[in-house]
């Protein structure tokens, strides 16, 4: 009786050692594509944005999209790293700049004209609002004088920082501060880490192009 229990034993113990245990599932070609591709994203994060340029050639451009709230960097037409950023609260700041005090941000072409390091917003980047453009609509308006018109069109001829101070309005322009809502006068705002990286890149004579 024994010796057959001990059969009986020996029998169950080698079919359970003989079973096959399953294989762990091998990772599909598109698993691995979608990994690889979310691990080069946050590496190209990583990356610092004058690094991140230096991979392109052409000619620099920061993109404000208003209606998104985003800025983006291009390089050579390479959108190379998008921000996210705040304009003024509520709808007078998806409208076109007119005049002092509307709180709206400019639409248009522009460049930066100066770059203050001592802003109370962190970094700041001086846009060359009011353009030439915008004087000859002040001046059909009757919002500025032919002076006025004169000083902002010479302003803009030479690439330096145009009048501020008058019914068109002025001081617009990309500073820190935070991106995550709208809080701004009428300038774009992106977060400190972001102004840093943008200031590190952003000369005088860099265009800015800003569209509703």
């Amino acid at each position: 009786m024994r010796t057959v229990l001990l059969l009986l034993l020996l029998a169950a113990c080698a079919s359970a050692v003989a079973e096959p245990v399953p294989a762990a599932p091998t990772p599909t070609h598109s698993s691995e594509t979608e990994d690889e591709g979310a691990v080069a994203v946050a590496t190209r994060r990583q990356i610092p944005l004058a690094e991140a340029l230096a991979e392109h050639r052409g000619e620099l451009v920061l993109l404000v999209d208003k209606s998104d709230r985003t800025l983006t960097v291009q390089k050579g037409g390479v959108d190379v790293r998008t921000y996210g950023v705040g304009l003024a609260p509520g709808i007078d700041s998806d409208n076109d700049k007119v005049r002092q005090g509307d709180l709206a941000t400019p639409e248009g072409e522009f460049t930066v004209v100066t770059r203050n390091d001592r802003s109370r917003f962190h970094l700041f980047l001086g846009l060359s609002y009011p353009t030439a453009e915008d004087a000859e609509r002040g001046l059909r308006d009757g919002l500025i004088t032919e002076a006025q018109a004169r000083a902002i069109r010479e302003a803009d001829a030479a690439g330096r920082p145009p009048p501020w101070n008058t019914r068109l309005g002025g001081e617009i322009g990309i500073h820190g501060g935070g991106g995550s809502g709208d809080w701004t006068l009428g300038c774009v705002a992106v977060d400190n880490a972001e102004i840093e990286e943008l200031w590190a890149v952003a000369r005088h004579g860099t265009k800015v192009r800003i569209r509703d």
